[in-house]
């Protein structure tokens, strides 16, 4: 069953002068205009398209994909504000309607807006939300500590960032564990540390564990071989330098070192460590 806002393959029922027609048992004929059309196509033809709506609500199909598929997360450019809604740059001939109920704040032009793109059960057209609590899934998330995951961060609190987690999930990076710029929008990596009894999750831009020691003692012991054996940082540096320098909070280098210095791998002098060398 093709419904709006589904990737489904349709065979070319007729041609015309304007384009394509596709017949879907559902929907009946869905229009796919010309300039969309592959080369020299014939009646039978089965083609892989999107269906959305067009201005006057017809049925419409095409063969490029929107930047975000409908149950999906991303951020999106605001083209215009009108009486009715912002619309968004989708990568569609049709932008995307951000309705009044959905908005929060002021949705200018040439702002970029994480939003969630759904279908109106109501009007069965393609919509997108600001609302992104809502959207987000309250399953229990099948994630353990040290898991890698896709993040796109949404809001700030005074504990931290908020953060999509694998386009499902609510996570939280708290602010005292970062150590880089980070904007509203941003798509990047990090690793779960926890998840939390309310299903929600706790993130670190980190890997966790013994892993990211491993990783990080055998950096840390090229560098000073890098250096001619000593390196003028230690467990006494400020935070933003360590995380300059290696890309790591205070605490995970605190304990990387520790288990270098109790491998006798490294010693620790006044400003900086120095590579203890194998005889």
């Amino acid at each position: 069953m093709a419904r709006i806002g589904d990737l489904v393959v349709l065979p070319i029922a007729r041609l015309s002068p304007i384009g394509a027609f596709l017949e879907d048992p559902d929907l009946g004929e869905v229009f796919l205009p010309k300039n969309e059309f592959p080369k020299r196509p014939e009646v039978g033809d089965e083609l892989e398209v999107f269906l959305y709506r067009d201005s006057e609500d017809r049925p419409i199909a095409t063969l490029n994909r929107p930047k975000v598929m409908p149950g999906q997360f991303g951020v999106l450019k605001v083209l215009s504000s009108t009486g009715i809604g912002a619309f968004l740059d989708w990568g569609l001939r049709k932008d995307l309607l951000l309705p009044f109920r959905e908005q929060k704040g002021q949705p200018d032009k040439g702002k970029t807006l994480v939003v969630y793109v759904y279908v109106d059960e109501k009007s069965d057209r393609i919509v997108a939300s600001q609302r992104i609590g809502r959207a987000l899934g309250q399953s229990v998330p099948d994630l353990g500590e040290g898991d890698e995951v896709d993040l796109i961060l949404f809001g700030k609190t005074e504990m931290g960032y908020k953060a999509i987690v694998n386009q499902e999930h609510s996570g939280l990076i708290f602010a005292n564990e970062v150590f880089k710029k980070l904007y509203y929008g941003d798509e990047i990596k990090g690793y779960v540390k926890e998840v939390r009894p309310d299903r929600k999750l706790d993130i670190s831009l980190y890997p966790i564990g013994r892993d990211a020691v491993d990783d990080l003692e055998q950096r840390i012991l090229n560098e000073l071989e890098k250096r001619g054996g000593y390196w003028a940082i230690n467990d006494k540096s400020p935070a933003d330098e360590i995380y300059a320098e290696l890309g790591v909070s205070k605490k995970v280098f605190k304990k990387t070192t520790g288990s270098l210095f109790r491998q006798r791998k490294i010693i620790f002098e006044d400003h900086g460590i120095r590579w203890v060398r194998e005889d």
